[in-house]
């Protein structure tokens, strides 16, 4: 089992900048891969991005250039920096984790990007 907690959503201006956290704890070993996912409202989760355990990262197209997913294997622990927030990045943030066929999904994060 992966226990997954995430942090630092909240309400901020279009322009402004956020960064998440994604702690992990369990069977943190067998994980090959996390991630961010959102869900807007009214609208299907979809992928922000993602990083392998060797540091391969993977983004949506509507982030890129402006959010960057980083990890500290110390803290076992996912970032994801968002820069540049629109207010169409307003969603709920969920942080994944994937052990071969089994997905761990943390309880979600608010961002509000409003004026």
């Amino acid at each position: 089992q992966v226990q997954l907690v995430e942090s630092g959503g909240g309400l901020v201006q279009p322009g402004g900048s956020l960064r998440l956290s994604c702690a992990a704890s369990g069977n943190i070993a067998s994980i090959s891969g996390m991630g961010w996912y959102r869900q807007p409202p009214g609208k299907q989760r979809e992928l922000v991005a993602s990083i392998t355990t060797g540091g391969s990262t993977n983004y949506a197209d509507s982030v890129k250039g402006r959010f960057t997913i980083s990890r500290d294997n110390a803290k076992n622990t996912i970032y994801l920096q968002m820069n540049s927030l629109k207010p169409e990045d307003t969603a709920v943030y969920f942080c994944q984790a994937v052990d071969g066929s089994l997905v761990y999904w943390g309880q979600g994060t608010q961002v509000t990007v409003s004026s």
